[in-house]
């Protein structure tokens, strides 16, 4: 009995479709949507999400963080950013990293709800030049 499965961004929906098993990136720790999960909202990091037909990924999708909402019929992510991995410009990741450390440089030390953004970012973009690499 699989699982309906929804990767949405701000720009499209990338994925509708029915897996066995889809491993999310939780801010806690990865967690893994499975038929008869119980219900919960996890609030997602920058990562992979690994989308499964019986023990074999068949796809894997980076997120820049966002939510997800998982019944036990269907996990639906709503993505900050989504690409598949396999679209990773690394060359385009690492210019953010650079961008973002300088900003971090920039930044006013005692404005910490803009340290806590930025850290966030650079944390999710490191993410993705790992996701990048690794593919």
């Amino acid at each position: 009995m699989p699982i309906q499965i929804e990767i949405i961004s701000p720009e499209k929906v990338l994925v509708s479709r029915e897996v066995d098993m889809a491993v999310l990136p939780g801010m806690e720790g990865d967690i893994a949507a499975m038929p008869e999960h119980s219900p919960m909202m996890l609030l997602l990091r920058g990562g992979v999400v690994a989308l499964y037909e019986g023990d074999k990924v068949t796809d894997r999708y980076f997120v820049g963080g966002g939510f997800a909402d998982i019944t036990p019929a269907r996990c639906t992510v709503l993505a900050d950013k989504a690409v598949p991995v396999s679209d990773i410009s690394i060359d385009t990741a690492t210019a953010q990293l650079e961008a973002l450390s300088e900003a971090w440089d920039k930044a006013d030390k005692t404005d910490t709800s803009r340290l806590v953004v930025l850290q966030d970012q650079i944390q999710a973009v490191r993410a993705e030049i790992e996701a990048g690499s690794a593919s």
